[in-house]
């Protein structure tokens, strides 16, 4: 028997409240799920990437796989038109679907992302074999400790000492001496120095922060950790520069940088966030959205990425007003006034009111807070954040694709305090609401566990990662 109302589910006990909600969505959904066992865990995030021209090069850790936009855009037959991520991170799905010669718009609000999608579009389009020759001067002659130009390197709070005096003292060289080549080369070698910046450092990317090794001194209770060999600069910059010139070079066996079976699609990037752009792209633009938003799991890319961050010239308050701009994902994003930004946003913040389970983890977070259970008392606020600014994303979404055009989504379920959110299916009843059709929403054949905080305190359960496919219907 299904309880009458959320207070019914509340005289029980409270995580039996959302499991009872959580379990009538599933049955809502149940012939939606397919097993999929072509969707790997290295096919829907970066580790698909790693041998492949162009997006190995970075290590955006966040990405998809150009092989899974491949595979969408064939499962599903797109061949024509325009596509957006409103989450472009590194530009994976922009360059995929250019690649198979579909136009792609993009939006993306940090400047590592901007900056990688750019100079991949330089390297890809624009340089020259003169650019190229340049590029292996650098590499042969390693120009950059033959001259004695410096530029100092910008740092943050959280990135000060995050070098060895070798080590830093070769960046800035390395800095100065790129002044003197042309744009295209210059934004080429900056890039480069992007792709090493974590492998000649002190730090490791650990989701939530940067991890800092023994050796940095700056100790903050982790001096046992050891990240391994820490790369010497010149060492670095020439594996790197190697790696590129390689993929770029016509005797490579990869004969151009994007192999195309027909002309590539423009691509096209919006700096800024998604709520700001959203609001002025024109209704019923796009044939397909792929997308993956950050996840509601506490990771803070303006840590995880400060270094990048420090370098691109973003200061203190860059960095503040960035992680408040960003998706709500972190402990320590304040809420949005999203009405302000957009008052057509009411029939999605109403649905998030409405949906019953979202309501109860809600409450269940809320008094989890009150008797101090919580690890951080940021996380109900996170958590309301993000699902209320995600339905206000989906009715974007909604409204700029055109009729019968399919939206694919890449997100984690999560767990706080014990409680399983069950991400896809709170999504998923929004999109109904907004006006889409789940068509099918496709689980990869293993679950991946919680975090072993939640599994400490709270026993191992598995928590489903998918990909959602929504048709938009009219």
């Amino acid at each position: 028997m299904i309880p009458n109302s959320l207070s019914d589910l509340e005289s029980n006990h409270p995580l039996g409240a959302i499991t009872s909600l959580d379990q009538n969505l599933v049955r809502l959904f149940q012939d939606k799920f397919i097993l999929q066992p072509s969707l790997t865990r290295s096919l829907v995030s970066f580790q698909a990437n790693k041998t492949r021209p162009s997006y190995r090069w970075y290590k955006y850790k966040e990405a998809f796989s150009a092989s899974l936009v491949e595979y969408l855009l064939d499962k599903y037959g797109i061949v024509k038109g325009k596509i957006l991520d409103p989450f472009a991170g590194s530009g994976t799905a922009l360059f995929a679907t250019s690649q198979a010669g579909v136009d792609a718009d993009g939006i993306e609000l940090l400047p590592i992302g901007q900056q990688i999608i750019a100079t991949k579009q330089i390297l890809g389009f624009d340089f020259t074999d003169e650019d190229l020759v340049r590029l292996q001067e650098w590499l042969e002659f390693q120009i950059w400790r033959k001259l004695a130009n410096k530029i100092v390197l910008p740092e943050l709070r959280i990135t000060k000492n995050a070098y060895s005096r070798a080590n830093k003292d070769a960046i800035e060289q390395y800095l100065g001496v790129c002044e003197q080549e042309n744009s295209k080369v210059r934004s080429v070698l900056h890039f480069v120095l992007l792709c090493v910046l974590e492998s000649v450092s002190y730090t490791r990317k650990d989701g939530q922060y940067l991890r800092w090794d023994y050796r940095s001194g700056r100790g903050q209770g982790k001096k046992s950790f050891n990240k391994g060999k820490i790369l010497d600069f010149d060492e670095a910059i020439c594996q790197k520069l190697h790696e590129i010139i390689n993929d770029l070079s016509p005797s490579s066996q990869q004969m151009e940088l994007f192999p195309l079976k027909q002309d590539p699609g423009t691509i096209n990037l919006y700096r800024g966030s998604c709520f700001q752009v959203m609001p002025n792209l024109p209704e019923a633009e796009y044939d397909a959205i792929i997308t993956s938003p950050p996840y509601c799991n506490r990771y803070d890319y303006t840590r995880t990425y400060a270094l990048e961050l420090a370098l691109l010239g973003i200061n203190e308050k860059d960095l503040a007003e960035l992680r408040q701009e960003m998706l709500s994902c972190t402990v320590e994003n304040r809420p949005k006034d999203l009405l302000t930004i957009n008052h057509l946003w009411q029939k999605a913040i109403t649905i998030a009111e409405q949906q019953e389970l979202l309501q109860a983890i809600l409450s269940y977070l809320d008094n989890q807070k009150t008797q101090r259970a919580l690890n951080n008392n940021g996380i109900p606020r996170m958590v309301r954040g993000y699902f209320y600014e995600m339905a206000c994303v989906i009715q974007e979404c909604f409204r700029v694709l055109k009729p019968n055009a399919l939206l694919f989504m890449v997100n984690d379920n999560v767990r706080y305090a014990g409680a399983s959110i069950s991400v896809d299916l709170i999504l998923s009843s929004f999109a109904e609401k907004l006006g889409f059709s789940v068509e099918s929403i496709l689980v990869l054949p293993s679950d991946k566990g919680n975090s072993s905080q939640q599994m400490g305190n709270h026993g191992r359960e598995s928590l489903r990662k998918c990909v959602y496919v929504w048709r938009k219907i009219v």
